[in-house]
């Protein structure tokens, strides 16, 4: 079944805030493995003229993620999550994210469209940091596939 239309331009209020940890960079930075000093090393982040170690670029989608389970969760949406897939992921930065941010993310669904009985649907996420500028803005591309011949 496809999915409503006029959810398209809805937002979901803001999640609890995360606030980015010295640690946790270092540890994606690890996971990644991105060797880039400005990922693990203060003094390194300052002479590239930041106030602290910021994030790979990545990073910030562990923050995204939970304010997008708002979208999928929504029972009046009707997505079937168990049929998604992860389509495509986009991040459009004002500035780094660093360690000390506290950052709130607001979603919103940008899109909605059907294709081969597919749902596709594109979620926006605009992260501000506790002054209320926007840091960066994510956008995640998430495809229910139709159920196959047989299934229902």
């Amino acid at each position: 079944m496809a999915l409503d239309q006029s959810f398209v331009g809805r937002s979901y209020p803001p999640v609890d805030s995360y606030e980015v940890g010295r640690e946790k960079i270092r540890e994606f930075a690890r996971a990644i493995g991105d060797e880039n000093p400005a990922y693990t090393d203060p003094e390194a982040a300052r002479k590239l003229g930041h106030e602290d170690v910021i994030a790979p670029p990545t990073f910030v989608f562990a923050v995204t993620y939970g304010a997008a389970a708002q979208v999928v969760q929504d029972p009046a949406l009707g997505l079937d999550y168990s049929r998604v897939v992860h389509g495509d992921q986009k991040f459009a930065y004002v500035r780094p994210v660093r360690a000390g941010d506290v950052l709130s993310v607001t979603s919103t669904i940008d899109t909605i469209k059907s294709l081969a009985g597919n749902d596709i649907i594109d979620i926006r996420g605009e992260v501000h940091d506790a002054g209320g500028a926007l840091v960066v803005t994510a956008v995640t591309k998430l495809v229910a596939r139709a159920a196959g011949e047989g299934e229902k």
